[in-house]
């Protein structure tokens, strides 16, 4: 054998080795959070876990602080397909879909504790299947915490303290519903302008989780947050069902595991996150109103049951949810 075609049968191996995996894939995730936030962290620990178990074929790109828009211009992107996955809260997708409104209803999971009991079960299952009709595939489930009020103005204290207030609200019905049944004025606005509404009056308030409150630094203008933990309204890992039809189905095994393994790292993170942003939000001289008692505000808001009981569902999905022990 000639050293000329040894040569030459070593640029082959070589061009060879140069040209890429045709079955490599590589996805786009993006979340409206910091990069340090638990549900960006949990998604990058996620994509270490497909390249891992792909052989490094699947690769996973995260994008976050909004890179790529307002949280409602990302589920229109996954939906085209332009968007492969993204990290969503469960409140805006549907108001129209049993599975996906209940959840949602204010002051209808006791606990953490509970809602995991939910999400790790059937009916979890049945949410995240219920999603196919938003043209989303339901990957899996991350905590959001206890959502609670907060404004520039006064404590809140009672169901009477709300009255008048401008309060932002996600762009979905239940919550508009939720703050207009306490008495204040729903103000829907993009998760990204809540903080210059603040500094400028345009609202009075919002509400949110404590590391959500303290990550956009809407603390330092409104610095009184009342603790009644009105939604436990769960974050979701959703995929572009356009992209997913065109996946293998080995690829979409790895995926869906992958998305669950994350899950009790996210979890871990959250509660991490929570207890030290409530301990920054208390040491910044944030006044904080803890409500012991929740039944009048459970009262005040049965009109947001009672606007989705006449949906097919509804009802019995309620009833399972607070018959979960």
């Amino acid at each position: 054998m000639g050293k000329g075609f040894v040569n030459l049968l070593l640029l082959v191996l070589a061009c060879l080795l140069c040209i890429p995996d045709a079955s490599a894939l590589t996805l786009r995730s993006a979340d409206v959070h910091s990069e340090d936030y638990p549900t960006v962290q949990a998604v990058r620990y996620m994509g270490q876990l497909l390249n891992e178990r792909s052989g490094g074929r699947i690769s996973l790109e995260v994008l976050h602080s909004g890179q790529l828009g307002e949280e409602k211009e990302l589920l229109e992107q996954c939906r085209a397909g332009g968007l492969d996955m993204m990290r969503t809260n469960l409140a805006p997708l549907s108001d129209t879909v049993p599975e996906i409104v209940v959840p949602a209803l204010p002051y209808l999971f006791r606990s953490e504790e509970h809602l995991h009991k939910v999400l790790d079960g059937p009916i979890g299952r049945e949410i995240l299947v219920a999603l196919e009709s938003s043209d989303l595939i339901g990957l899996a489930f991350y905590d959001s915490g206890a959502r609670s009020f907060y404004n520039t103005r006064k404590p809140l204290r009672s169901v009477e303290d709300f009255k008048g207030l401008r309060l932002r609200v996600q762009q979905s019905d239940i919550f508009k519903s939720l703050v207009e049944s306490l008495g204040a004025v729903a103000v829907p606005l993009p998760f990204g302008e809540v903080h210059n509404a603040l500094r400028t009056g345009f609202i009075d308030g919002a509400e949110n989780n404590w590391p959500s409150y303290e990550s956009t630094g809407h603390f330092k203008e409104a610095k009184y947050y009342t603790v009644d933990g009105h939604s436990m309204t769960p974050e979701v890992l959703v995929f572009s069902r356009k992209v997913w039809a065109d996946l293998s189905g080995e690829d979409k095994k790895l995926i869906l595991k992958a998305a669950e393994d994350s899950v009790p790292y996210m979890r871990s993170l959250w509660r991490e996150r929570e207890a030290q942003a409530r301990r920054a939000m208390e040491q910044a001289g944030v006044e904080v109103v803890d409500i012991a008692d929740r039944d009048p505000f459970i009262r005040a808001v049965k009109p947001v049951y009672d606007r989705y009981m006449s949906m097919e569902k509804v009802p019995d999905l309620i009833r399972r949810i607070q018959n979960t022990q």
